[in-house]
């Protein structure tokens, strides 16, 4: 599966940042925040920023550590795409219940500029710009 560049949020400007450059992006959550952020908290701030931006292309990952009772609550408020670490006793059966809701549970977080750093935001428009290049 092919992906937007993904950025680390930890809040609702974070995102505003993360779309206000106008390019394709992949909103994902900070580690583990589906523990104790909840996955609700994940779905209003990303409905939030894409109704902000409706015409930005956004994707948007929730990271639930181990966590796999979360993991399942948040495909039960149509999450498509979660992190569940494979320590994760129920893996398997969250995976196939991801698939057969058309998501995907991936086993590790994407490679990401994570804006909570000192310096990110300051890089976050060539990060961006340069994994949308073709090629």
């Amino acid at each position: 599966m092919r992906l937007p560049p993904a950025v680390i949020v930890h809040r609702l400007s974070d995102a505003r940042t993360a779309l206000g450059l106008g390019l394709p992006v992949t909103l994902l959550s900070a580690p583990g925040a589906a523990v104790y952020a909840g996955c609700g908290w994940w779905r209003a701030l990303v409905e939030r920023v894409r109704e902000e931006n409706p015409g930005v292309p956004v994707r948007d990952i929730l990271d639930c550590g181990e966590a796999s009772g979360q993991a399942m609550a948040a495909l039960r408020v149509r999450q498509q795409l979660l992190v569940l670490l494979p320590s994760s006793s129920s893996w398997s059966a969250v995976a196939a219940m991801a698939e057969a809701a058309g998501g995907c549970v991936l086993p590790l977080a994407p490679p990401a500029l994570d804006l909570a750093q000192p310096g990110a935001a300051q890089h976050l428009g060539n990060f961006v710009a340069s994994a949308n290049r073709p090629g």
